[in-house]
């Protein structure tokens, strides 16, 4: 999904990697060239399965599981790429997480798909700094799929928005987790909720472009400033309820 440019200057920062630590085929499972992503998808999972028995040989009593990136993925007309999509992008994990004792759930957005592919945002839709729609209903969304294709219960691991208006964070907040609390309702058991994040951060080739915080940081200083968002969601722990 990355455009040309940026896909070379992947390609040589793995090799500049590769030749510092002496490995001739260096790969950055962050942002993966596309040939790669067979073997690394393929190795991560059996990583995970070793992983997870080690960790049961020695605690037995203690949860594991794999955290993925989720959308809200919802089909539109007829023959849609959605569920094709879905089986791409996460069947292999979704089939190893049925083994874990929780599944965690990156979610931010959502994502529509015709029969051609993913579709624009709809027409007047507000508009994160990532230049995605703002759609609360994206959480609870994510979260009903991957318990109906794993069985396990939920740990939301991630979940935010990118703005540099905290006004709409502070909305954005109580009606995504209104939503959940319907999922909750339903029988979906959501072990827990963690935001991104408690500060505004480096993202990673956005640099400090993107306000993802509930509070704001002085560079110089380091002091922080929470936002008003914070107290919306520090209320809503408070009283344990939205």
């Amino acid at each position: 999904m990355l455009p040309p440019p940026m896909l070379e200057m992947v390609r040589q920062m793995n090799a500049a990697a590769g030749r510092a630590c002496g490995a001739p085929n260096f790969k950055n499972a962050m942002v993966p060239e596309a040939a790669d992503i067979p073997a690394m998808q393929a190795n991560m999972i059996a990583a995970h399965k070793a992983g997870r028995a080690a960790i049961k040989a020695a605690r037995g009593d203690l949860p594991v599981g794999v955290s993925l990136t989720i959308s809200d993925d919802q089909a539109v007309g007829e023959n849609s790429l959605r569920d094709a999509k879905r089986a791409k992008f996460y069947g292999a994990w979704l089939e190893a997480a049925k083994s874990d004792d929780f599944l965690g759930v990156q979610n931010y957005a959502r994502a529509q798909w015709g029969d051609k592919g993913q579709l624009p945002p709809p027409k007047g839709a507000k508009m994160n700094g990532m230049g995605a729609e703002i759609y609360p209903a994206s959480l609870a969304g994510a979260v009903r799929y991957a318990h109906a294709a794993t069985g396990v219960p939920i740990l939301i691991t991630e979940h935010g928005l990118s703005t540099p208006d905290d006004a709409l964070r502070a909305a954005f907040i109580p009606a995504a987790l209104g939503d959940l609390q319907k999922v909750i309702a339903e029988g979906v058991p959501v072990q827990g909720y963690i935001h991104w994040s408690l500060i505004d951060n480096f993202e990673w080739i956005f640099g400090y472009s993107q306000h993802f915080g509930l509070h704001s940081v002085d560079r110089a200083s380091f002091q922080r400033t929470a936002k008003p968002s914070a107290g919306v969601l520090g209320a809503i722990a408070r009283r344990n309820a939205v």
